[in-house]
């Protein structure tokens, strides 16, 4: 039972340590910078090491039906980014990621592209790299698999302690300049950002890791606006042209009735002369 626990701890911080891998190694290319895009202080991303850890408890059984896993496997993830997302916001009432720029998403904390990757890994994790860990697993003495295990978990629970409450001080921070700075979305942010930037280096990395969250939505909102407006003036510009094109092509129309009509009518009066002369 311990061993079989351990195990899971090993699959848990090794696929977190492959998610932040991913996510760092997508900012590197996107910024040419590197940030350490997890939450946490170590390199790993526990939203990927939990995701992993659910496919393998609850949809093991589904492992000869790859089309039922491919869609439980997105739907189970999908569910854990949806209320990851939602109990951080309302844990430290701060935004850590939003799709709403992308397509198919639902309240910008999850979107169709990241299900579909979802749904693509669940066969992957558990018909191939699942069986090649379970392998390398039992080549290590299990006194090391103890000691890896118990290392790792310390550190993390460590790393928890830490990380929650640096979120925990910059919460109380963002509540402080809101009290002082009312009504003043933009000097509220700018002011948090300041304030945290003054601090160490594991505060400032809260906003290279997640930009969104320290944004100036206020400004964010208007620019949006502006590109809605702009959208909307846009259309309702081609809808005016089109009105006016098909309103000539209508006068067009009628006029061209009118001479029509008045030919056929001289050509019938014409037709009534010869009868008559005749």
């Amino acid at each position: 039972m311990v061993l079989y626990l351990e195990k899971l701890i090993l699959i848990f911080f090794i696929y977190s340590f492959c998610g932040w891998f991913i996510e760092t190694i997508g900012e590197l290319i996107k910024t040419k910078k590197f940030i350490n895009r997890g939450f946490f202080i170590g390199p790993y991303c526990p939203i990927y090491g939990t995701g992993v850890l659910l496919i393998t408890l609850l949809l093991s059984k589904y492992i000869a039906d790859p089309i039922a896993l491919f869609f439980l496997s997105g739907l189970l993830c999908g569910t854990l980014e949806y209320l990851t997302s939602y109990l951080m916001e309302k844990l430290f009432k701060l935004r850590w990621w939003d799709y709403s720029k992308m397509r198919f998403n639902i309240n910008g904390r999850i979107c169709l592209e990241t299900l579909v990757l979802f749904a693509f890994a669940g066969p992957i994790i558990l018909g191939i790299t699942n069986p090649l860990l379970e392998n390398l697993f039992y080549k290590i003495p299990e006194k090391a698999f103890h000691t890896i295990a118990f290392t790792l978990t310390s550190i993390f629970v460590i790393d928890c302690i830490f990380s929650f409450n640096i979120m925990n001080s910059i919460k109380k921070i963002k509540t402080s300049v809101s009290n002082q700075i009312k009504d003043n979305t933009i000097e509220i942010s700018t002011r948090v950002k300041e304030i945290i930037m003054e601090k160490s280096i594991y505060y400032r990395r809260f906003i290279k890791a997640f930009p969104y969250a320290f944004a100036d939505k206020l400004k964010e909102g208007k620019e949006k606006i502006e590109k809605t407006a702009e959208r909307v003036k846009e259309k309702a510009l081609n809808n005016i042209n089109e009105f006016k094109e098909k309103r000539s092509n209508s006068l067009n129309k009628e006029i061209f009735l009118k001479k029509y009509k008045s030919k056929f009518k001289l050509s019938l009066m014409k037709i009534c002369k010869n009868n008559k002369e005749k």
